[in-house]
Formats: structure tokens, sequence, C-alpha cells
């Protein structure tokens, strides 16, 4: 209020609140429900200071107007609960990226500009050059090398630097951050792409110049994904080819991240791309939502247990024991018709059982409300594989309370999403890397068997998510 809208203490808070509604409208993915948790020290906002309820500039049902396009929801009719509910998340969100982005010591306005205005346009994206002001950084810091090759991609614009000399790698490494600096960009990250004394270099570029990656670019990718056992199509790469993978081969999947940094589209990407391809007979999930809200938009569908997500954690708990249950039933038919796994049997006979997928939204809250939960999760880790049960673990506290050393070493595929510190990185991928990340599905994957690899997460709207249900249902009658 001060320092951005130079505004008097006496002016009201509403001028600051609806900046960061403006500000977090202005974003493709919706704010998650971890928004919930971030309560200001008074409580709530009161609906006098956000919407100027009651007074001669009301702007309630403006409100309620935008939200239900951008929640593809009527507001209107609802109560107070739920609009308000999101209206508080989008506030909270938009404050969260001012303290984020914005420096007292930077101007305002520009900053407004830089994130409001210059972001409606959003075609293609934009080549960002920075081929000449990196050449002259790289001389300041006492690197040789020359430009190879640049790719513009999303969000990374790519050069592949030709090293005089290869022991220089190290140095470039260590300047990173001082190349930042200089180039005035966001943590600049290097991969080695397999050329004799060449490096990349991914820059970030503003986010003015970044382009959506939409669940509808991917609808090629989804055909491909077909001709594996269990395809997922996660997002793109930095040079904007689709990135997909075998969840059958993975064959157990930890996606981490903080708050905000794109986790729950991540999840919806490896549910919807199954439900795309399959049928209920061919693939069964059990949903496990702790948050009550993040799998809501599947139930109903024939594909999951009990049609519904699973909301109670004792609940959760027993449905994780019978789960077991069935590895061991699936076990000993394998045993007893000679099949090493569930592939082959499906191979060799019609009769086997579906695919199971689990998937547990945050794992943090049941490990905390039911400790035991643990000891199911780490038998389908070991032995799942082999009987068709797969694990999709998401968490954003990726601590040692949370992922035991015993249930990490069983879960060997890894999605890392943007993390504070390059502890939690290791924690996630054994590697540092992720705090580098620049959120909004920005994140990094080890699957079993590859190198890591930058993936740019697809956004899925409320509306792709309703579309994918609805087909599936029409498929199975349901």
């Amino acid at each position: 209020m001060r320092k951005g809208l130079l505004a008097d203490e006496r002016d009201f808070k509403w001028k600051a609140l609806r900046v960061a509604l403006a500000l977090s409208l202005s974003r493709q993915e919706p704010p998650s429900d971890d928004f919930d948790d971030a309560r200001p020290r008074g409580g709530e906002y009161a609906w006098e200071q956000v919407c100027g309820n009651g007074l001669d500039s009301d702007f309630t049902d403006a409100y309620r107007a935008l939200l239900s396009v951008y929640h593809d929801m009527d507001l209107f009719d609802d109560d107070d609960d739920q609009f308000g509910r999101l209206l508080q998340r989008h506030i909270r969100r938009g404050l969260s990226e001012i303290r984020r982005s914005w420096r007292e010591t930077h101007d305002f306005h520009e900053f407004l500009y830089q994130e409001l205005l210059s972001r409606a346009d959003t075609g293609n994206a934009q080549s960002i050059d920075f081929s000449v002001p990196l050449m002259k950084a790289l001389v300041e810091l006492g690197v040789s090398a020359e430009i190879k090759k640049s790719i513009n991609g999303p969000r990374l614009q790519s050069y592949d630097l030709h090293l005089a000399d290869a022991t220089q790698l190290r140095a470039l490494q260590r300047a990173g951050q001082n190349l930042a600096l200089i180039l005035g960009t966001g943590p600049i990250s290097f991969h080695l792409p397999g050329t004799p004394r060449t490096v990349t270099a991914m820059i970030p570029k503003p986010k003015s110049a970044w382009s959506p990656v939409t669940w509808s670019e991917l609808d090629g990718a989804l055909e491909f994904a077909k001709a594996m056992p269990l395809g997922v199509v996660l997002g793109v790469d930095p040079v904007g080819t689709p990135v997909s993978f075998d969840l059958a081969s993975a064959p157990h999947l930890l996606v981490a991240g903080t708050t905000n940094s794109g986790k729950s589209i991540c999840l919806h990407a490896v549910i919807c791309s199954l439900l795309s391809n399959h049928e209920a007979d061919e693939l069964n999930f059990c949903l496990i939502d702790p948050k009550k809200v993040e799998f809501s938009a599947y139930h109903g569908l024939p594909h999951l247990a009990g049609r519904e997500p699973i909301t109670d954690m004792t609940e959760a708990k027993q449905a994780l024991d019978d789960i077991v249950s069935e590895m061991e039933r699936r076990e000993t038919e394998l045993a007893r018709l000679g099949y090493k796994n569930l592939v082959e049997w499906r191979t060799m006979r019609t009769d086997s059982p579906p695919y199971l997928v689990v998937c547990v939204e945050e794992l943090a809250d049941l490990i905390v409300q039911h400790p035991e939960a643990e000891a199911p999760l780490v038998r389908l880790a070991q032995k799942g594989r082999a009987s068709g049960i797969h694990l999709v673990l998401a968490t954003q506290r990726p601590d040692s309370v949370t992922l035991s050393g015993l249930l990490r070493t069983n879960v060997p595929s890894r999605i890392a999403l943007m993390v504070q510190k390059a502890s939690e990185s290791r924690i996630i991928l054994d590697d540092a890397g992720a705090e580098l990340l620049l959120g909004q599905g920005d994140a990094l994957a080890k699957l079993v068997g590859e190198s890591t690899q930058r993936v740019h997460c697809a956004f899925i709207s409320s509306a792709d998510i309703k579309s994918v249900v609805a087909s599936a249902r029409k498929r199975t009658g349901a």
C-alpha cells in the first residue's frame, strides 16, 4: 500500500486486494486449496474490504461473474461459502505473487504492466536473443566458448556452447548465479547434450514471453502413448517436444513440489492420460484425496472403486490393506498359471484382471493421520509391479517423516517441481536442481533407467478434465 500504490494509511485495503485478485486471475492454473491455509493475521478478509459489500461501489456480482467464468461453475446460485473460498484463494495467491516477484526498490507500475498487460498477447513463444550479452558475460567470467546452436522453447532459450577447454565446464557451472545476474534472468541451468566439449545453457525467458502448454496440444502424443501398457503424457521438454513415459515400467512414481508449483496439474496429467486410452475393464483407479476437492471431478467414473475418490483417511488405510490382499491374490494366481507378471497374463489369456493405479494426492496428510498406512504402501511399492499395481504418490512436504527411506527406495521414478531448497531437491531426485525451477508446472523428471529431464507440464483446465471424464463415461456407457 505504501511503497507500491503510494496510498495513504487511511485508504481502504481493497486497493491492494483487488490488484492481487487481478494478478491471480491472469494465471491459467487455478489456485490450489493450499491457499486456504495461508490465513492473514486478522483471519478472512471481510466482504467490505474485498468487494465493497454494502457500499456505493459494490463489486460482489462482478466478482461472482469473473470467478464463475474462470472456474466454469455457477457461483450466483451458490452460497457464499464456495464463492468466498475461491475469492480468498485468488487474493492470497496474488499477494504471494507480489511478495515473490516484486521488491520495494522496483517500479511497481512496471511490475504490474509486465505481469498483467504484457501477458495478454500469448501466441507462439517469443524468441529472446541472449546471444550477444551471453558472449560478453562469458568473456567477463573468463570462460572461452562459442555458440553452436540456439533453440527457442516455451519458457527457455537454450544455447549449445562449445568450450575451448573442457576443464572450463566446472567454472561455467559455478558461475551460473553470476551469469544470471549479468543477464538479468532467472536461474540458469546447464546440461550435457552428449556432444564433445558442448554444454547446453538453458536461460529462462521473462514470463511475458512464455508460451502456454495446453492439454489440447498433446492429442498426438496421447495417440502415441496408446502403444504403451500405461502410457502417460506429461507435457513438453524445453524445445517443445512432447514428453511421455510408461507407468507400467516406472513402476511407481513420486511427485513432489512446493505449494503452487503445479503438483496437482501434474497428477491430473497422469490420470487424464490413462483415462483417455483405457476402459474400465483394462484399468482401475484408487484415488485417495485427503483435501477432498482435488479429485472430485472424477466422481462417478466406472474406473474408480466405489465410483468415487476416497476422502476419509481411515477408509483410505482400509482400502490400501484391501489392495495388498488383492496383490497377494493376483500373485497366487500368477504362480498357478506359470506367468511372471500381469503383462504376460494379459498377452496369453482374456481373463486377466485390470491394471490398478493408486494415486495419493497428499501423502503427508495420509501419513500424519494414519502412520500405519505406510506399511501397505511399502508392500505395494516392493511387490506391486508384477501384479499390475502401481503407485503415484504426491506431496508438498518431501521430508523423512513423509518419505521414509524404505518407501523412497522402492519408488524409483520421481518428478520434482519447484522447491525452496536444494536439500529438498536432493530428497526427491537425489540431486540438486529443483530449487532452480520456474514454477507453474516446470519440473525435473527422473524416470527409472533414464537421465533427469526438464519438463514443462501441460496445463489442464477444469474444462479439459470434464471433457476427458465425459469421454470415458460415454465409452463405457456409464
